[in-house]
């Protein structure tokens, strides 16, 4: 069991690795920058260091800081939550060579799961389904490229091996367009991710996006907590998720979960992951695997009841799973929305200082939030301050149950996205589970 994690994040997943530690008896140490002082996990770990100015390059991207502040405060672990530094192999390198436990999968699995290249082999190997590509980077030569984008079919999208985002991709109409959007993504995928590599696959005009949680310990136990849609997003970025994904049946969620858990035993995965796979036309096709814990991961925890940070600080620790594919039952329906700090219209960030602050509850409804009345947004990172999480017995229940819950929150003194939400949990398309990945997009007039 471990003893003392160093929680080397900020907001709401470092309030929340702080929670699951509390509950398991396990120490705590906050790291954080000058401007996020008054963070609420900051006040309530066992131990703080400010590591750093409020750019994340100059604290939470800042390795031999947070190196040192595991030294200084005798942590035993690392817990990087996500973003930052969740899926950086280099880091997870350093603090195994430092003497820690990363909480995450080892960093050539990381290397490996994160290169899209490498990734998609992988998964090949263990049978999971593959959208059609070039099964490898994409060369120098046009006309081997024009060849294998014929094969393929058209359109096409070129995308950067190293990247994530929506950065270094380019979808490809015709042959006269392919040699240029081929050099766009490298040029990108060599200014984002310092790799220059791109490959090619069938675009999907309109799939949905459905990810799979896994668990597994690194022992040959793995298990699959069903499947998410995340399929209402804009410019790549989710918007609201949900558990289980509507229309996908048993025995999809069976064949596909079953191929996941294997490509985890296969390569000795270790921890929380999910796959990511678009949906089109009764056909699973796998774009990636994230190598760490989700944003959206509690509507998994809803409708499964397990605790899926408590699990990776369990296998950190050198723990075998406490729960088998028999124990996992899916009951219900459950939904995230993700509140951001925005304008709702033109979502540029709203920093500011939150004058009123009004949390629903009630029956099955969760606030994952580090915000309080009187807490200053900083314009530094990430919009988002909370996430609001309903689960009922079905979807149209859930779907009533955070129209009430979003009407019940209030915040003041910064704009948010709470409009959006409540005009799209009334929207008939998404009422009706027949969204694919462009649709809202299309709906907000997004190119």
């Amino acid at each position: 069991m471990l003893k003392k994690v160093l929680i080397a994040n900020r907001g709401e997943i470092a309030l929340r690795i702080l929670r699951a530690c509390k509950e398991m008896g396990i120490k705590t140490v906050a790291i954080h920058s000058t401007a996020d002082r008054n963070l609420k996990h900051v006040m309530l770990a066992d131990e703080t260091v400010c590591i750093g100015k409020p750019a994340p390059k100059d604290s939470y991207l800042n390795v031999p800081a947070i190196i040192a502040a595991a030294e200084v405060t005798g942590a035993d672990a690392i817990h990087p939550g996500y973003g930052f530094l969740s899926e950086n192999a280099d880091f997870a390198e350093m603090v195994e060579r430092s003497g820690f436990i990363f909480i995450g999968p080892k960093a050539q699995t990381i290397r490996q799961m994160g290169d899209k290249v490498s990734a998609i082999k992988a998964m090949k190997a263990a049978g999971v389904p593959t959208v059609p590509g070039s099964d490898g980077p994409v060369g120098e030569d046009p006309a081997k490229n024009k060849e294998i984008a014929a094969r393929i079919g058209y359109p096409v999208i070129i995308k950067a091996s190293g990247g994530g985002g929506g950065r270094g991709m380019h979808v490809v109409y015709k042959e006269s367009e392919l040699e240029n959007a081929i050099a766009l993504a490298k040029t990108e995928a060599g200014q984002f991710f310092n790799n220059d590599t791109v490959y090619m696959e069938k675009f999907l005009e309109h799939p949905r996006h459905i990810e799979f949680q896994i668990l597994s310990d690194g022992q040959g136990n793995s298990v699959y907590l069903g499947e998410r849609d995340c399929s209402m997003q804009r410019r790549n970025q989710k918007v609201i998720e949900e558990a289980p994904a509507p229309f996908i049946t048993q025995e999809e969620r069976e064949y596909i979960g079953s191929r996941c858990c294997k490509a985890c035993n296969e390569v000795g995965y270790m921890g929380a992951g999910t796959f990511e796979f678009l949906y089109e036309k009764k056909k699973f096709y796998f774009i990636e695997m994230n190598t760490r814990v989700q944003v959206e991961h509690p509507v998994s925890e809803a409708i499964t009841g397990i605790d899926i940070v408590k699990q990776q600080l369990l296998v950190a620790g050198g723990e075998k799973l406490t729960v088998t594919q028999n124990d996992v039952h899916i009951t219900g329906h459950a939904m995230e929305c993700r509140i951001n700090a925005e304008d709702p219209a033109t979502f540029i960030p709203s920093p500011g200082r939150i004058e009123r602050l009004h949390v629903p509850g009630g029956l099955g409804v969760r606030w994952d939030s580090h915000v309080y009345e009187g807490y200053v947004v900083p314009p530094y990172y990430d919009s988002m301050i909370g996430k609001l999480i309903c689960h009922a017995e079905n979807r149209n229940n859930v779907i009533a149950r955070m129209r009430q819950a979003l009407d019940e929150l209030v915040v003041e003194g910064i704009k948010t996205n709470i409009s959006l939400h409540k005009e799209l949990m009334n929207d008939s398309t998404f009422v009706n589970g027949g969204e694919n990945i462009h649709y809202l997009g299309q709906k907000l007039g997004l190119k």
